[in-house]
């Protein structure tokens, strides 16, 4: 619960969220609380002021802008599943929405909450990275700015938000002819279960040549994280599902409570080799 001093701020524009946030720094952010009311109620935070953001309608929305598709930092796992924009353009977005949580968790959860966190096992983190997505971050002071999500993640559960801002909005580029796209998450049970890692990737096809590959995991490090290597490797040429193998000079998986070193790393080569036999055949 929240302590009986906690003041608890509910603005009702984003001008009003993010000068309360400039004027007092040390404000926790509330969104949809799926995962802060859990360290609250677990004693491992103690806010003396939360920002409630849930009623800041400027943080809402999917739409189409420009050849991008925005996604407002409050949109929740439901809106992202249901949203036929979504599954034009981003659906491995959706299929990693489909596996968090239950309803609940799903009709409350948002999408910056997701990136704000920044835990590795974050379910939308992987198809973000691989769809080239861009976090824009809102300051009362300096107003707005966008950050490459692959340079958002910092370490474990650290990243570029400053201390006076809010993540306002998540920008996609829409969809081009070519894209295919695929999500997978590998946990102990089928539904409501953390990630022991999981992956996204995407790649650009012309004439049976690959243009672009994109090979995002997560739960293998202290940050998601992109396969450079494959991708550079996989770029020019056709689809090699061999070259999965090489996935091992990207990756230095992680061990804990959930998995061994060991499994994360021969699951992650065989989720992305399946994929790539898949594409080759």
């Amino acid at each position: 619960m929240l302590t009986s001093h906690a003041e608890v701020l509910s603005p009702r524009s984003l001008q009003e969220a993010l000068t309360a946030k400039a004027s007092h720094p040390e404000t926790v952010a509330l969104a949809g609380g799926t995962d802060l009311m859990v360290l609250i109620e677990a004693n491992k935070l103690a806010p003396s002021r939360v920002l409630n953001l849930w009623g800041v309608q400027e943080l809402r929305g999917i739409d189409a802008q420009d050849g991008w598709i925005r996604l407002g930092a409050l949109t929740t796992w439901t809106e992202l599943i249901h949203s036929t924009l979504l599954a034009d353009h981003a659906p491995a977005l959706v299929e990693a929405a489909q596996t968090c949580g239950a309803a609940q968790i799903r009709n409350r959860g948002t999408l910056g909450g997701n990136l704000a966190n920044a835990s590795p096992a974050g379910d939308s983190l992987p198809p973000l990275l691989a769809l080239d997505g861009v976090v824009e971050l809102g300051s009362a002071r300096r107003g707005l700015r966008r950050v490459p999500i692959e340079r958002f993640f910092l370490g474990y559960r650290k990243t570029a938000l400053e201390r006076d801002e809010l993540i306002t909005a998540i920008y996609l580029p829409a969809r081009v002819d070519g894209d295919e796209t695929f999500f997978r998450k590998v946990g102990t049970r089928r539904a409501q279960s953390i990630s022991k890692l999981s992956f996204c990737g995407r790649v650009r096809r012309q004439g049976g040549q690959v243009t672009l590959a994109r090979l995002a995991f997560g739960a293998l490090g202290p940050v998601p994280l992109r396969a450079h290597t494959v991708e550079v490797a996989l770029e020019g040429g056709p689809v090699r599902p061999q070259l999965a193998e090489l996935l091992l000079n990207d990756i230095r998986p992680i061990a804990d409570v959930r998995s061994t070193a060991e499994y994360r790393q021969r699951a992650a080569v065989n989720v992305l080799r399946g994929w790539l036999e898949s594409l080759a055949g």
